[in-house]
C-alpha cells in the first residue's frame, strides 16, 4: 500500500509538472488576443472553479470546513494569487520559456526551507538531483540569443518561485483532512476573487475573451495547468513530500521548451539535448531513490 501511495504520488508531480508547464502556451495567446494580465488569470482561475464546484456538488462533498481549516485555505490562495500573477507579469518582460525556466528555482527554495524550518535532512540523492536538474535548466537557455534578460523580470520569477514553493509546504505540512477537489473549491475562488480585485485597484478592469477563439485558451488555462496541475500536485505533496514534489518539477521547464520546439518552431540542438537528459537523470534517481525506501 505504501508504496502505491508513493508511486501515485511520483505520477501526481510528474503530471503536475508537465500541465504546469503549459501556461505560457495559454496565456501567450490570450495576450495576443489583447486580454491584459489580470483578465487572464481571472477566467482562469474562475471557469476552474466553476468546473471544480461541478465536481465537488456529483461527489455529493460538503464545503464546510472549520475556522483553522479557512485560514489555512485562505493562506494557500493568496500563495497561488501571487505566484500566479508574478509569472504571467514576467511573461512581458521575458522570453516565456526562459521565465519557466527561471521559475524552475523552487525545488532548491523548497528543500532549503524544509532543512532550515522542518529540519528536514537534505539527503546526497536529493542534492545530486537538484544539481543535475539546475544544470539542465542552465544548458536549455544558456546563452540564449535573446540578450540581457530584465531585471524586473527575473525578481518577477524569483517571487513566483518562492510562493510556489511556500504553497507547496503548506499544502505538505498542513491539516487539511479533505480532497484535492475540496481544497480547490476554496483556493480557486479565493484566486478568482483576488484577481478581480486586483484588476479594479491596478485601474486594468476585467476584459471578456474577445473571440471564441480566446475563450478555448481560457478553457485550456482553467482546466489543463490549474484544475489538472492543483489537483495532482495536492496529491503528489501529501502522497510524496514537499522536496522530491518540487524536484520532479524539473519537468515543468522541459513542457516549456518542447512546446517552444514543436509549437513555436524553436531550434533544437545538442544544448537542448544535454540538458533535457541532465533533467530526466534528476527525475530518475528521485524516483529510484523512492521505490528503494
Amino acid at each position: 500500500m505504501t508504496w502505491n501511495r508513493k508511486l501515485t504520488g511520483v505520477l501526481c508531480a510528474v503530471g503536475a509538472a508537465v500541465c504546469y508547464g503549459t501556461n505560457p502556451l495559454g496565456a501567450l495567446n490570450l495576450y495576443a488576443e489583447g486580454m491584459n494580465t489580470p483578465s487572464v488569470l481571472f477566467y482562469r482561475f474562475g471557469l476552474a472553479w466553476v468546473i471544480v464546484a461541478a465536481v465537488v456538488l456529483v461527489r455529493q462533498e460538503g464545503v464546510r470546513v472549520s475556522a483553522p481549516q479557512l485560514r489555512t485555505l485562505a493562506s494557500l490562495g493568496g500563495l497561488f494569487i501571487l505566484s500566479s500573477l508574478t509569472l504571467y507579469l514576467s511573461f512581458h518582460h521575458m522570453p516565456a520559456g526562459v521565465a519557466s525556466t527561471i521559475l524552475f528555482t523552487y525545488p532548491v527554495m523548497t528543500a532549503a526551507i524544509m532543512a532550515l524550518f522542518f529540519r528536514e535532512r537534505v539527503t546526497a540523492a536529493t542534492a545530486l538531483a537538484i544539481a543535475l536538474s539546475l544544470g539542465g535548466v542552465l544548458l536549455l537557455y544558456w546563452g540564449d540569443p535573446g540578450g540581457a534578460l530584465s531585471i524586473l523580470g527575473v525578481v518577477l520569477v524569483l517571487v513566483s518561485a518562492l510562493t510556489y514553493a511556500l504553497y507547496i509546504i503548506v499544502v505538505d505540512k498542513s491539516p487539511l483532512p479533505m480532497s484535492a477537489f475540496k481544497i480547490n473549491f476554496y483556493v480557486l475562488a479565493i484566486c478568482a476573487l483576488g484577481m478581480a480585485a486586483y484588476a479594479l485597484a491596478s485601474g486594468q478592469g476585467l476584459m471578456l475573451p474577445p473571440t471564441p477563439r480566446a475563450w478555448l485558451w481560457v478553457g485550456w488555462l482553467a482546466v489543463v495547468p490549474a484544475i489538472m496541475a492543483l489537483v495532482m500536485m495536492v496529491y503528489a505533496a501529501k502522497y510524496l513530500g514537499s522536496t522530491p514534489t518540487a524536484i520532479l518539477g524539473a519537468l515543468e521547464p522541459l513542457t516549456a521548451v518542447l512546446i517552444g520546439v514543436f509549437v513555436f518552431d524553436e531550434p533544437f540542438g545538442p544544448r537542448l539535448v544535454a540538458g533535457i537528459v541532465l533533467i530526466l537523470a534528476a527525475v530518475a534517481i528521485v524516483v529510484l531513490g523512492k521505490a528503494r525506501r
